[in-house]
């Protein structure tokens, strides 16, 4: 029997994931430790040794992704935030504890990059899924205020394609009403019903305001746990 049970809410009439309180613990423990940058990797030949677990942080440009990494770890800095769409074009790799990494990919969709840089961007990521036997999970970032767009669907159908576990997480979820986030999270839902790889909850979050991140990182904390037993 499962003790100490807590039931977190982002908001009023939201999907509810239940954790225990030890998985939000250690949730908490585990982003909290020493965070360090390890490589940049523009091109497959330039991707560091795999170690450990990894879990990325796929999104559209400028969806949030290096501001939730900051929140994440509690550091204002760690990842680079930038205004300006496609400022990330490459793997960005941080080294946690017990040989964990994040990944911070970059940001696709963004119409004003090139063809050639697209077709680079698009050859690294498909080279990087492939071939990342240790990649558990990919959290694939999702604007609130706009929900899934036909870009995000391609995406989810790669990492299908690929077999790698990914899971949605809704960013900026302070910028619209409670009423429309619940909403926002249904159809959400819905429409995952057809990607057989993807994780079926959709997490809700809010780097500005904090919101929905213990419910992330006791989600990873939770999927680290069943990695140790695989």
């Amino acid at each position: 029997m499962v003790t100490n049970l807590t039931t977190r809410y982002d908001g009023p009439m939201t999907s509810a994931t239940t954790y225990t309180r030890p998985e939000l613990d250690a949730g908490r423990k585990l982003f909290a430790a020493d965070w360090q940058f390890t490589a940049a990797a523009g091109a497959p030949a330039a991707l560091p040794p795999m170690r450990g677990v990894e879990i990325a942080f796929a999104g559209r440009s400028n969806v949030g992704k290096s501001s939730l990494i900051n929140a994440l770890t509690g550091r204002n800095a760690l990842a680079r935030t930038s205004k300006t769409p496609g400022r990330t074009q490459e793997l960005i790799f941080f080294a946690g504890p017990g040989r964990f990494t994040l990944v911070d990919m970059p940001g696709y969709g963004h119409a004003e990059a090139s063809k050639t840089k697209i077709a680079a961007w698009t050859s690294l990521i498909e080279d990087y899924l492939r071939g990342r036997a240790n990649l558990a999970r990919v959290y694939v970032l999702v604007d609130a205020r706009h929900g899934l767009k036909d870009i995000d669907a391609q995406v989810l159908k790669a990492l299908g394609a690929a077999a790698v576990s990914h899971q949605i997480v809704l960013t900026k979820s302070e910028a619209i009403k409670p009423a429309e986030l619940a909403a926002r999270i249904a159809e959400t839902e819905a429409a995952l019903a057809k990607y057989a790889a993807a994780f079926p909850a959709v997490i809700a979050t809010s780097a500005r305001e904090g919101s929905g991140i213990p419910d992330l990182r006791a989600a990873v904390a939770r999927l680290m746990a069943e990695r140790k037993h695989v």
